[in-house]
């Protein structure tokens, strides 16, 4: 039961949680219209804008707006390990996150059947890459919640990747050779978001064997950006922060 209410509370936090699932369909139908794509594949703008974007969003302040207000002090001194509050409030993101996918890689494929726009090869590999994505970004935006004001964490988030990127760029492009350089792009590879390597599974790039590997390294990462956050939650001293 406690974990129900905890994944429930997580799909009811805001009205903007529905108003952003609403937001993000209505955009694919958007897409549909205006670009009018007969001759290619839906599933990449449903990767970035459901599997990257949409966790971000739904992740806004979902630990910083309660620390700040200081409901999180009446939620933790319930008999509840915070450690529990974080992996119900990270299930019920996950879950949002495969409800929302499924019912759009259902809305592509009935389009397809009635209409005939854009293709639908490996669908089922890009719904299931779009929710692994899903949940790496979850986790590194729930995490960030703990530590950063209110509802800033998304935003902080999307701004240090785009810097990460713009510096990996850089990097790549003029010192490309250098040691540095390497050990920064296998860190970033390897250890971030793995948007490239989701994204050549989704394809059907990747043999079985390669599939596996690619999905455990995922979930490890996620394993692995909820454990840190889990550790800041369980340690932090929760006060109401007056502004």
């Amino acid at each position: 039961m406690k974990a129900y209410e905890l994944i429930k509370e997580t799909f009811c936090r805001h009205i903007f949680i529905l108003i952003v699932h609403l937001s993000w369909f209505a955009v694919y139908g958007l897409f549909f219209i205006v670009f009018e794509p007969y001759n290619w594949g839906f599933q990449m703008f449903l990767y970035i804008w459901g599997g990257c974007l949409l966790p971000l969003i739904l992740s806004t302040g979902i630990f910083g707006n309660d620390i700040a207000s200081g409901r999180i002090c009446v939620l933790v001194t319930k008999p509840l390990w915070p450690g529990e509050l974080y992996i119900y409030r990270l299930t019920g993101l996950s879950l949002q996150g495969a409800l929302h996918l499924i019912l759009a890689g259902c809305g592509i494929f009935i389009v397809h059947i009635f209409t005939g726009i854009g293709n639908i090869d490996n669908l089922s590999l890009w719904v299931l890459s779009s929710w692994l994505l899903f949940n790496t970004w979850a986790a590194m935006s729930t995490s960030l919640s703990v530590v950063v004001k209110r509802a800033y964490n998304c935003m902080f988030l999307a701004v240090a990747i785009i810097t990460i990127n713009i510096l990996a760029s850089i990097l790549s492009y003029s010192h490309s050779g250098d040691t540095v350089t390497k050990v920064f792009m296998a860190l970033l590879k390897y250890a971030g978001p793995p948007f490239e390597f989701l994204s050549e599974l989704a394809k059907g790039n990747f043999s079985l064997i390669k599939s596996a590997a690619c999905v455990t390294h995922t979930l490890m990462l996620t394993v692995f950006y909820g454990i840190i956050g889990i550790i800041i939650l369980s340690k932090r001293q929760f006060i109401c922060e007056r502004d």
